[in-house]
Formats: C-alpha cells, structure tokens, sequence
C-alpha cells in the first residue's frame, strides 16, 4: 500500500450514453449520461423476462463473468448462471454500474462536462455532484427505457443493491413485478454512517488525497487512505463468528507482540483486502457512494410514515435477512415487513440462519438460493414467462 500503489487500471467499459443527461437530486445535471452495463441471457420477444440485478457499494455490472480488471470471477456466479437461482436460461439479467461508480458509467473518475456537455479534459474528481440512490434508479431507468423493457419481471440486491430495490419500487411501482430486497434497510442506522465516515477520514486523511485532485499527480491515488477505508467496512461485513472460525488468534509465525509486522492472520487478511480493492476502485467514487448510502431515507418525504412509501403497491416482495449480520441486521428487515403489511403489499420474508454475517448474501448460502430462486421462479409463472 505505498503512496506510489499502481492507479486503478485503464478498462473501456461497455457503456450507454444519453446526450439529453440526467437531472439530479441536488439539482446539478451530468449531461452527457454514462451507464455501463453487461447482460445475460436473451430477451425474449414479449421482453417480459428480464431482471435487474443492483449491486452493492463495491461491487459493479460484472455479475456473472470474469472481471476485466481483477480476473477474479463474477461477484454472483453462484445465483446468475444456467440453472441456477437467477436462470440465465429462463431470464433476461441485467446489472449497471452504478452513477458515481468506478467502472464505467458518469462518475468522479470519468472525463468533467460543462453545463452544455463538452467534455473538459479531466476527471470530475471531487467536482462530480452528489448523488443520491433515487438518482442511481433514475439513471438505470433510462437505460430500461432504451432496451424497451415495459416492466421488470423483478429487481433484485443486496445491502446497497437492496437499498436500489425499495427505491425502484417505491418511484417506479408499475415497472417493477417483484423486488427483492436483501440484507438491507429503508434508510441507513448511524452506527453504518459512522464506519463510513471513519473511512471516508481515512481517504482525507492520506496526503496523496490532495483534495481529491490526486488524478493531478499520474500515478499516485490515496491508497493507504483507500486500503484503510476498505478494512473498516470489510470487518462490518463478516461476523465475530466468521473471523474466529477463519483466524482465530492464530499468529503468523512470530513468537512475540511487535509492531512492526503483520502478527495475527487477521490483520494479514484485512490488509491483503485493502490492498487489492486499491487496484480496482477509485477514492472519490468511494466518498461520493457512501454518501448516497447515508443519505439515503426512503420514508423521510412521508414523514417517516414507511407504509405511505408502498401503499397501493402492485409489486410483490421477498424480503430476506441473515441471523449474523449486524450492520444490517434482521430487526431492520421486520421493520421493513411490517411496513409493507400495513401497506397490504403482497409481501414474503425469511431470516436465514448463518454465521456468515452481511456477506453471506454474496456466499454459499442453500438455503437463501433456494428461496430466492423459488420466489422468482413463482413470480415469472405468475405472468406467464
């Protein structure tokens, strides 16, 4: 992790573009609009069997293929595929990388526009407006819109990828059949907005951040702030139980307490995460995604009133937790239930039980594939694909 650390590699992303641009939250526009995605599977005539996957804070539209940039397999290999949960031989699945993200689609990384869209000759940087997750919906909105998709037969994410979801249901009700909403909530706690905050300090805090003009010094990127920022939200990902069945105290062949060296297995773990996730994510994205995370409060224009979000609802949910995820936990996803039984939503939910922690979504986990894979399955009888 020196100051020096190779910048994130240079990859040209499969992209859509939208000269007309995107009206913001906060009132700024990005014209023109990037959305880089991948698909899987075919569409099929009626284009009624098409699904949307969202991905998580840092994960992108590599879903089911080997990364471009790391080699490392899809992120959901073990959901997307031929018969499996997500049947790529029954479905039509897309994935986009997320407004503000790293891999492709308008964000700090890619080239500043003017008011009127002319390209400035650098990256946005720091000067990329902020996002919110309403605007990351309404940019994928525009790429449905492109691909002639009516309705989705259902939206489907985890953890920030969950938080797009209930977006997507709550201000696009009619284009969404099914949404599953993963280990998530309808707004973040503020324990989760202060571990992002310590990583964000962390990114700050580095003095190759450079006010986050550090594009301005070719070849040196905040890593040691990034690698840090990646620790902090990596442990809040996996459970006490996940790190002591892994690591335990086990040492890593020293003899004595130094600080000099890596001595636990653990810190050797969370040091090697940090180091690669420096080689495929940008610092300012970082910062700009975490903020739409936080501000996120899907029920605060209603007055906090959860149930008015969903009243009147045609779609259908599956709302799923995991019994060891503390950043969100299983109290957040009831909350979420119960909202939509007040708002007399068709609404189904289970807890599963693993000590995976938050990233058992992302991990072999039976039981969950079988249930996610069967409320699909019953969703796309349901309308006849």
């Amino acid at each position: 992790m020196s100051q020096a650390a190779t910048p994130l590699p240079q990859f040209t992303h499969a992209q859509s573009l939208y000269a007309e641009g995107l009206a913001l939250d906060c009132g700024a526009v990005v014209a023109p609009l990037a959305v880089a995605w991948r698909a899987y599977g075919r569409l099929n005539a009626e284009r009624s069997n098409a699904i949307l996957i969202c991905h998580a804070l840092t994960g992108d539209q590599y879903v089911a293929e080997p990364h471009p940039v790391t080699g490392k397999p899809g992120w959901w290999e073990n959901i997307v595929g031929p018969g499996k949960p997500i049947d790529t031989d029954r479905f039509y699945v897309v994935c986009a990388n997320v407004l503000g993200g790293c891999m492709g689609s308008s964000g700090p990384p890619e080239e500043m526009t003017d008011a009127e869209g002319r390209g400035q000759g650098r990256p946005w940087g720091t000067d990329f407006p902020s996002v919110t997750i309403r605007d990351m919906v309404r940019a994928q909105k525009k790429l449905m819109d492109e691909l002639g998709i009516i309705r989705w037969l259902a939206v489907v994410g985890g953890s920030m990828g969950g938080m797009q979801v209930l977006e997507w249901a709550a201000t696009y009700p009619d284009a969404v059949f099914a949404a599953a909403p993963i280990a998530c909530a309808a707004h973040h706690s503020a324990q989760n907005i202060a571990f992002h905050e310590v990583g964000r300090a962390a990114i700050h805090g580095d003095p190759d951040w450079k006010g986050g003009r550090y594009w301005e010094d070719a070849g040196r990127i905040p890593a040691r702030g990034l690698a840090v920022a990646r620790m902090v939200a990596h442990i809040t990902y996996l459970s006490e139980q996940a790190l002591t069945r892994k690591f335990g105290r086990r040492l890593r062949g020293a003899s004595a307490l130094t600080f000099l060296e890596d001595v636990f297995e653990v810190e050797s773990y969370l040091r090697h995460q940090g180091s690669t996730f420096i080689r495929r994510f940008d610092a300012n994205s970082y910062l700009t995604i975490t903020r739409a995370m936080d501000f996120f409060d899907l029920a605060a224009e209603q007055g906090g009133d959860l149930a008015a979000v969903f009243r009147g609802t045609p779609t259908r949910f599956f709302v799923a937790s995991f019994s060891s995820d503390w950043l969100f936990p299983t109290s957040e996803s009831r909350a979420l239930v119960r909202a939509l039984n007040a708002a007399a939503a068709n609404v189904s939910f289970v807890e599963i039980a693993s000590d995976k922690g938050h990233d058992a979504f992302l991990l072999d986990e039976p039981d969950f594939h079988r249930a996610l894979g069967g409320f699909l399955r019953g969703a796309a009888e349901r309308i006849g694909v």
